[in-house]
């Protein structure tokens, strides 16, 4: 009778979880199915002009820096993860963590601080003239082009491959490696024969988040003045004000990234690539002579394009304009990029830890709930805006009776002119971030506790504040400190839904960048490198206690 009181309680305080659940990730879905299902209305005529003239070259300069940038962080990202996994040599230590840097950048920073610096009166081009008299083809070092747009995108996003590709061959690949080379293979052979196919899973999961990454892109592509369908969208609403037709661009682009999604689950399906229960971490071999001078030189070069070359460039530029940008003006502008990090913060950590309680039993139902929770991840932000904003006015629109009837106006936009729609924007976007760190914390804890305590006699929710909350107190603390910094650096969602005068460290650089004042973007710029280096900062303390 005991048990069978303890699981009627424990049920009817499970439901309120289940609800609040249910209710956050519909909230989370709604602005996504609004978009889907505006492919089914009727088009306008801008609509065809677009079909007909433009979209072609959008969807084809889409596709190319998606298979290009795809490619070639695979290859840097796992060519780097196999070096530092597997060798000893000088600084590898730095490295191994260093490497990581360039995440700390978003593209679009890096974007025109690269075109600055190669351009014809930029630092690269005036020393090799005025230095070493020497005048070279300004064309060879023209950045504003795709093949730029991939530059950046490789140089600043293939951490992303890096980090799960060393994670998986420093503790999952050391009896295949080590029997390679006792057997007799070279570490060319070893690389391509046994570390590029059993990296594969890791590989291929970063350079899905790389493609994410690139598809939603507005920075990078619309200074470099590339087509892209994420730059179309903003053409569209902003030039055009022709919302339908930017909604049916955004519904086509999720329809790619769903597809994309499809395919790399349907390339994984039958396969499975666990090395077993008895894996051990991996034996580094000492390199010496010039093995070890050319592992060297391999990570400092991407080292320094990825990380100091640009930070040194923005410290120069930061001396020049110092007085005219730290301000009173800069310090709003902090404190507004603070505040609405702040809230949308606090906001997915609450429905995070909800969620992952929620998921906890390992249901079918659990885990279809998680995956539409955080679906937005890898749905582009200019999706994700355009989605918020035709259903805020929507809901203006329905709410004008209220509003007449409170005085305040026929047909005034008050939701849609408040900075609700920023905040929901952003707790939509990077859910997953905060919910992956909250389901990590409940993993490493297990669910003994949790167990005890309901067979006590306490209800879900008691034993959550006095059980579960102390012991993922590290975890949430991580996850706060990740998914602030990820808001932070996030640009489309900003740029299409905060009210107007209202500015982030994001909107004023990239402001200040699309006004060819690069030199009072260069602060800003920093603000957000620093508060990125944080998060990296959190990432490998807490990776080294995982490990310990």
């Amino acid at each position: 009778m005991r048990i069978q009181s303890v699981k009627h309680f424990f049920r009817k305080d499970f439901n309120g979880w289940w609800l609040v659940s249910l209710i956050g990730a519909a909230i989370i879905l709604l602005p996504i199915l609004f978009i889907f299902f505006s492919i089914f209305q009727e088009p306008n005529e801008n609509w065809y002009q677009i079909k007909e003239y433009l979209l072609k070259n959008y969807a084809a300069n889409s596709i190319i820096l998606v298979l290009l940038t795809g490619l070639f962080t695979a290859i840097l990202g796992v060519s780097l993860a196999w070096i530092i996994a597997a060798y000893d040599f000088p600084m590898r230590r730095f490295f191994s963590w260093g490497l990581l840097l360039p995440l700390a950048i978003p593209p679009y920073i890096a974007a025109y601080t690269y075109r600055t610096m190669l351009s014809y009166t930029g630092v690269v081009q005036v020393t090799l003239r005025n230095q070493f008299d020497y005048q070279i083809d300004p064309e060879w070092l023209a950045i504003s082009s795709l093949r730029g747009a991939v530059f950046i995108f490789t140089i600043f996003l293939f951490p992303y491959v890096y980090i799960m590709c060393r994670a998986f061959l420093e503790n999952q690949s050391a009896s295949f490696l080590e029997n390679a080379r006792l057997l007799g293979r070279k570490p060319f052979s070893i690389f391509v024969r046994i570390v590029l196919p059993l990296s594969r899973p890791a590989m291929v999961a970063g350079a899905v988040l790389v493609v994410y990454e690139v598809l939603s892109d507005y920075g990078v592509t619309s200074y470099f003045g590339i087509h892209t369908i994420t730059t179309a969208i903003f053409q569209t609403w902003f030039g055009m004000y022709d919302a339908d037709s930017a909604m049916r661009l955004a519904a086509w682009l999720m329809v790619i990234v769903v597809g994309l999604f499809f395919i790399e689950k349907w390339l994984r399906q039958g396969r499975r690539y666990s090395i077993g229960s008895k894996a051990r971490p991996l034996a580094r071999q000492r390199l010496k002579g010039l093995p070890a001078a050319a592992a060297f030189a391999y990570c400092l070069l991407i080292f320094l394009l990825g990380f100091f070359i640009p930070v040194i460039q923005l410290l120069s530029w930061s001396k020049l304009t110092f007085a005219k940008v730290w301000d009173d003006s800069f310090f709003t502008l902090l404190n507004q990029t603070v505040y609405v990090a702040l809230i949308a913060t606090v906001l997915i950590l609450l429905f995070a830890v909800i969620l992952g309680n929620v998921t906890r039993t390992q249901s079918s139902g659990t885990y279809i709930l998680s995956k539409l929770a955080t679906a937005g991840y890898s749905i582009p932000g200019a999706i994700i805006a355009i989605g918020i904003l035709a259903l805020f006015i929507e809901l203006d629109s329905l709410l004008a009776p209220f509003y007449s009837y409170m005085g305040w106006g026929k047909a005034p936009l008050i939701l849609s002119l408040s900075l609700s729609m920023l905040v929901i924007g952003y707790t939509i976007r990077f859910m997953a971030t905060g919910y992956n760190a909250v389901e990590v914390g409940f993993e490493k804890i297990g669910p003994k506790y949790t167990e005890a305590s309901r067979m006590l006699g306490f209800g879900v929710t008691k034993t959550f504040f006095k059980v579960d909350l102390p012991l993922i107190k590290g975890a949430l603390f991580s996850g706060f400190i990740l998914t602030f910094v990820e808001i932070i650096k996030e640009l489309p969602l900003a740029l299409l839904l905060r009210p107007f005068n209202f500015d982030t460290l994001a909107t004023k650089t990239y402001q200040y960048a699309k006004d060819e004042m690069i030199h009072e973007a260069a602060i800003p710029s920093l603000m957000i490198i620093l508060l990125s280096v944080v998060s990296v900062a959190v990432f490998q303390m807490i990776d080294r206690k995982v490990k310990k």
